[in-house]
Order: structure tokens, then sequence, then C-alpha cells
């Protein structure tokens, strides 16, 4: 089964990584808090502005994002974890260090 978020929302898959002390110890997901970044993985037709048109969204699939940590709702697709959030719960999008390299320059 697909889902398809409507309008200006997005649906975000967290982006697990384990984590480990500085000691080298690994911290069970359990007990470590959720991430707080993630991966667009379908993005809406666009917000519906009060003049009835639509303005296309900012985010695209593949997108990483940075969001807060109670942003979104949490639903389970086909056994999988997804956030359907609104763009604007959205922090930032993460780029590549070799695309930050290059506007530096």
């Amino acid at each position: 089964m697909q889902i398809r978020p409507l309008y200006d929302r997005v649906i975000v898959k967290r982006i697990e990584q384990q984590r480990t002390t500085a000691w080298g110890i690994v911290i069970p997901d359990l007990i470590a808090e959720k991430l707080e970044q993630g991966e667009v993985i379908a993005v809406g037709s666009g917000r519906l502005l009060q003049d009835g048109t639509q303005r296309p969204l900012q985010l695209k699939v593949g997108d990483q994002v940075l969001f807060g940590k109670y942003a979104g709702q949490t639903v389970k697709v086909d056994g999988e974890e997804l956030l359907v959030m609104r763009e604007e719960d959205v922090m930032g999008v993460l780029e590549p260090e070799a695309s930050a390299a290059k506007k530096a320059a």
C-alpha cells in the first residue's frame, strides 16, 4: 500500500542510526530518544492559498530534513512507521557537504 499526502503535507521516514557513547557503548533504541532527522518519501501537491491557487512545496522526495521532536503524526503503513507532517513543521533541509563547499568557494 502507498500513501499520498494531500496539499502541504509530507511523509517522512525517520533515519535510524545506532547511537554509541564516547567509550563505545551502544545505546539501544528503547533508551535512546527518537531522532529528529528523516527522509522525505512523499510530498503533497502544494499549499492551498485563500484565493484558491496552490503554492508548490519547497521540499521534494529524497530530501533529508530536520524536524521538531513532537512534529507530525505517526502512522504505520505496511508495518513501517512514518510521520505525516505539514511542510511548515520541517525546520530545515540537510545538504551534502560537497554542495556546501561549492557554495563557499
